[in-house]
């Protein structure tokens, strides 16, 4: 990948205060891009955001996903040659207390990005951020492909799926033709891990908030599996989905970005590895909810496809993985302050680690 495709370019993040969007907007800044943000303010007192003081490094524009009107208004004014939609409501647990909020922002959200786009005359790139949890997932042991059925147990799978249902519509109705300046790409990923996430209900962000105060963590399903990646790993397939868009491959394509098919390990897993890296730790299996809410047990993903089309692999494997994500937050609760260079030494390292993969 030629990181330089993104150079002086102007890109807007939606979701630009979030988990991975701060480390986007982060990466693309330190890649010489002209970045604009777009978001609700963040949740929480504390965030990666923040905490890598990025408000200093890019424009900071807030507003609400769901209002069409609030959104139109940046891409006419920004004029953005990419478009990177993050913007959403990410957490299962959260969808159950508010359903219908989280379909707004994560199915009429992400309708009214391409709505805005629709009598828009310039090139314009955009990567519409989905979810793993699209996938009508009966927990078989084989990883979903992206031509897979699309379902939805719980109103966030739901409202991903709707989004899906909406960005397909849009494509096929308004972006088809060849001659279409606007250039389109769904990329899926989910269970990132990494520094600065503050999620509620995460298992990251619960270990480490409480070993650092030397407390015990509750657990609610240690066998389950996921596909962990470091955060780095699914913007590192964004940015090479984008970068085909832009040199006009791959519209209309629908890829997933995860580890390895051997790379898939349990919540206990994460959980013995995590404590290679840091001190005194402990964790209780705590039942309280689980007959509440529907969490999947099983989930895996085929990444074949963006081997094939986009040449993306993983960079990490596991360890490394859970090293590069222990590592940010003991420097954080070591050294307190911005965050921004040590990130910034990860993505260098990363991007070193991923040219010598890729």
């Amino acid at each position: 990948m030629s990181f330089n495709t993104f150079k002086d370019k102007n890109i807007l993040i939606t979701g630009h205060t979030g988990f991975k969007g701060s480390w986007l907007s982060l990466w693309l800044n330190y890649l010489g891009a002209n970045v604009v943000g777009f978001s609700i303010d963040e949740v929480g007192e504390i965030s990666n955001y923040r905490i890598s003081h990025i408000d200093k490094l890019i424009n900071d524009k807030r507003g609400d996903i769901a209002s069409k009107n609030e959104i139109s208004k940046v891409i006419k004014d920004f004029k953005p040659d990419f478009i990177f939609h993050l913007a959403a409501q990410s957490l299962v647990r959260e969808s159950y207390k508010f359903p219908l909020k989280t379909m707004m922002t994560n199915a009429i959200g992400s309708a009214n990005i391409l709505d805005s786009l629709r009598d828009i005359d310039q090139k314009i790139v955009i990567v519409m951020i989905t979810s793993d949890k699209v996938y009508d997932n009966v927990e078989w042991n084989w990883g979903y492909r992206e031509d897979d059925t699309i379902g939805g147990k719980d109103p966030y799978s739901s409202s991903k799926g709707m989004a899906e249902l909406a960005i397909k519509c849009y494509l096929n109705s308004y972006f088809k033709l060849k001659e279409n300046k606007i250039a389109i790409g769904v990329a899926r990923a989910g269970n990132v891990i990494g520094g600065g996430d503050w999620a509620k209900d995460r298992i990251v962000p619960d270990c480490m908030t409480a070993w650092s105060i030397n407390q015990q963590v509750e657990i609610r399903n240690p066998s389950a599996t996921r596909p962990w990646q470091h955060v780095l790993e699914p913007l590192s397939g964004y940015l090479k989905l984008a970068e085909s868009l832009y040199h006009e491959s791959n519209h209309g394509e629908v890829f997933n970005f995860g580890p390895s098919s051997d790379q898939t390990y349990s919540v206990q897993d994460l959980l013995i590895e995590m404590a290679k890296h840091w001190d005194k730790v402990s964790w209780n299996h705590s039942k309280l909810d689980n007959a509440i809410f529907h969490e999947a047990g099983l989930l895996k993903l085929n990444c074949d496809k963006a081997l094939a089309l986009l040449k993306w692999r993983p960079t990490l494997n596991f360890e490394e993985t859970v090293k590069y994500t222990v590592d940010w937050y003991k420097t954080f609760y070591k050294d307190g302050g911005s965050m921004q260079n040590f990130s910034i030494s990860q993505i260098e390292d990363f991007m070193g680690k991923m040219n010598y993969a890729n």
